[in-house]
């Protein structure tokens, strides 16, 4: 097996062995603790600039099909797992995880102690990483990661989001059948703003009843103000997405501007932080960030516990309380996850509902959009 040189920015120093795509690749590195779904994580356009650490140990065994892609490829650094299974065992295969890799040019990392880099993670919290199949000598990784740019420094949104409006469709994956339901009849219309959203928000969006036009992240303001005081749209999504929230600086004035406007808007995850900053508010990076389809989340209405799934580096400040009614808080580290605004036709959440992969408990707050725009 080809072998890979790992050098963390805490001066850490590992040989593990590789597949995947060859090359040097610099990222921040996350651990996820998914027990299933690798490759709707990998092709979830969030993890752009990450390398994902799974805390699963054994990830390929059910190898990667067309129908289970959340984007339009990987779009993650690479992967870092206990051990990866070449050989496949399920129906649905049509090929395994080391092709899909390599076609996307993401490095796999296998044979190595995934459970002390989680530890260091969650003790150091998430820190860049250089890795390389062509690169040996730990001073010359050391250069290369040290000149070069943060995550916090990269737009990714830029090349990720979608470069032409487009019509979501269908409905979402009816496991069953093995196929897409049917978009329903008589549909209203949503624009959804493209951060890097993962197709089955969009299918979940279209089975509540949406007809969902996929915007470009750049879209003028004015451009979704008139759509919707024209009826061509009912409100507008802001979507999943990676990196840093802060720099995205025009969107923050567009999301303002909807606000203005009255637009009834309903964001998830980077969505979700944008609408905070839009509104004055700040959000901070969290330590190692909350990854995984495995996350208690309470609905503070309901006292129910929802298993949910999260991929997110960052939380809105507490003090936006001021504006908004806090309606889901995670029970592991107390982070808000869900908000409705008081005065303005608008909900969030920091989490991911309906996940793909993961729980279903969540899926209801698709429908609570459309009661909210109906009303």
């Amino acid at each position: 097996m080809k072998q890979v040189y790992l050098y963390f920015e805490n001066g850490v120093y590992m040989q593990a062995g590789a597949f995947g795509a060859e090359g040097t690749s610099v990222g921040e590195v996350v651990f996820n603790t998914s027990p299933s779904g690798y490759q709707e994580i990998v092709t979830d356009p969030s993890y752009a600039g990450q390398f994902i650490t799974f805390t699963m140990p054994e990830i390929g065994c059910v190898g990667v099909n067309e129908q289970d892609f959340e984007s339009t490829g990987v779009h993650c650094k690479g992967v870092i797992v206990r051990n990866y299974q070449h050989r496949v065992s399920n129906f649905r295969a049509q090929d395994n995880l080391d092709s899909l890799l390599k076609k996307f040019g993401a490095i796999g990392i296998t044979d190595i102690d995934t459970r002390f880099i989680t530890k260091m993670l969650r003790s150091k919290g998430a820190m860049m990483m250089v890795a390389s199949t062509e690169i040996s000598d730990k001073e010359e990784l050391k250069t290369i990661l040290q000149s070069a740019p943060r995550i916090e420094e990269i737009n990714y949104i830029k090349d990720i989001s979608t470069k032409k409006k487009y019509i979501h469709p269908h409905g979402r994956y009816n496991a069953k059948a093995f196929q897409y339901n049917e978009p329903k009849a008589n549909r209203k219309k949503i624009a959804c703003l493209d951060f890097g959203v993962k197709r089955h928000i969009l299918s979940e969006l279209t089975e509540a009843g949406f007809e969902v036009e996929v915007y470009p992240y750049n879209t003028q303001a004015q451009t979704l103000i008139d759509a919707y005081t024209q009826n061509e749209i009912v409100g507008v999504f802001l979507s999943n997405g990676p990196g840093n929230p802060l720099l995205l600086k025009d969107v923050h004035a567009l999301i303002r501007q909807l606000i203005d406007a009255k637009v009834p808007i309903f964001g998830v995850c980077l969505g979700h932080l944008l609408l905070g900053i839009a509104n004055g508010y700040e959000v901070n990076k969290l330590k190692f960030g909350h990854h995984g389809s495995n996350h208690p989340v309470k609905n503070l209405g309901t006292a129910q516990v929802e298993i949910a799934a999260k991929n997110h580096n960052y939380a809105v400040a507490d003090s936006i309380t001021e504006v908004a009614q806090v309606t889901h808080k995670n029970l592991f580290y107390g982070t808000i996850e869900g908000l409705k605004y008081n005065n303005a036709p608008i909900i969030s959440a920091q989490y991911q509902p309906k996940s793909s992969s993961g729980s279903l408990d969540s899926g209801y707050i698709f429908e609570e959009f459309h009661k909210l725009i109906s009303k």
